[in-house]
């Protein structure tokens, strides 16, 4: 037991990796991976060649299972829905960051994923994300081969149609920190020249038991605008921060984390922004310095 213990802690951040892009949520996928060290302290597996293999395979279908049962209490609120933060990172300029954004898992994509259907997205993830084969995809969403191909193909197609962050890390930083500075100073111009016409606000207040905060979706520079405007009040305790490798801002109040903004920034324009208001989700959640 003490050998499999060790073998499975040597897989840990993997297994981790693939349920946090399943599921979005850095409890969730906790909780996956715990379900896979259950399942394999229960099983005999002396004759498993890849153990990898196996515990992907099993963390997989358990985060499989936990899509399929929560996909109807998502789909009134989905619109709203912002992911987990899975790091959220202070101001800094290494230079590993840049290397840590290469392999960054934006928010952005994240809320796309959590549009696919649960077979989509498993597909999506484990051939185009972990590089695992359409006969390995076939076998944990109990499908035929080319059935998987499929689903990873519709997966693919709107994930493609999605904005996406462009561009080296630096601009980005510059676009952010004009955003910030703009924000800080009520400045209606500045503000939106930096954003994409068809910019979409997307904030995640949680179910609203837990502040006054409201969820909602905003629509176009305008109304994105009016909308930062509001909370100019807070911008003094805005600072720049690396959300998932990629750039965005933390607000902090008294030393509590009243949210977390991600930026998609297309073509120098800020064409999404998703925020994470959830108190109680934010509760859990730290910056690292």
């Amino acid at each position: 037991m003490d050998e499999l213990a060790r073998s499975f802690e040597e897989q840990r951040d993997h297994l981790r990796g693939v349920a946090y892009r399943m599921l979005g949520s850095r409890s969730e996928a906790e909780d996956a991976v715990q379900e896979a060290w259950l399942r394999l302290s229960r099983s005999d597996v002396s004759e498993v060649a890849n153990l990898a293999g196996w515990l992907t395979t099993v963390v997989s279908r358990v985060c499989l299972d936990m899509l399929r049962s929560r996909k109807s209490r998502r789909e009134d609120s989905l619109d709203t829905f912002v992911p987990d933060p899975v790091s959220l990172k202070a101001d800094t300029r290494a230079p590993e960051d840049e290397a840590v954004q290469a392999d960054a898992v934006g928010l952005a994509l994240l809320v796309v994923l959590e549009t696919l259907a649960p077979a989509e997205r498993l597909a999506f993830v484990l051939h185009d994300m972990f590089g695992l084969s359409f006969d390995e995809v076939a076998e944990v969403v109990g499908k035929s081969p080319a059935a998987a191909r499929q689903l990873a193909s519709r997966a693919r197609r709107r994930v493609q149609g999605a904005p996406a962050n462009d561009g080296d890390p630096s601009r980005q930083r510059a676009i952010v920190e004009a955003f910030m500075a703009a924000s800080r100073g009520g400045d209606f111009e500045g503000l939106l020249v930096l954003l994409d016409p068809d910019v979409v606000l997307r904030a995640d207040a949680g179910d609203g038991s837990s502040g006054p905060a409201v969820s909602k979706v905003v629509r176009g520079a305008l109304a994105v605008v009016e909308q930062a405007l509001m909370f100019t009040r807070l911008a003094p305790y805005t600072e720049f921060a690396l959300i998932n490798g990629v750039p965005g801002t933390v607000t902090v109040v008294n030393g509590r984390i009243q949210s977390v903004m991600a930026f998609t920034i297309t073509d120098g324009k800020v064409t999404e922004l998703n925020i994470l208001a959830d108190p109680d989700r934010l509760a859990e959640l730290t910056v690292e310095r």
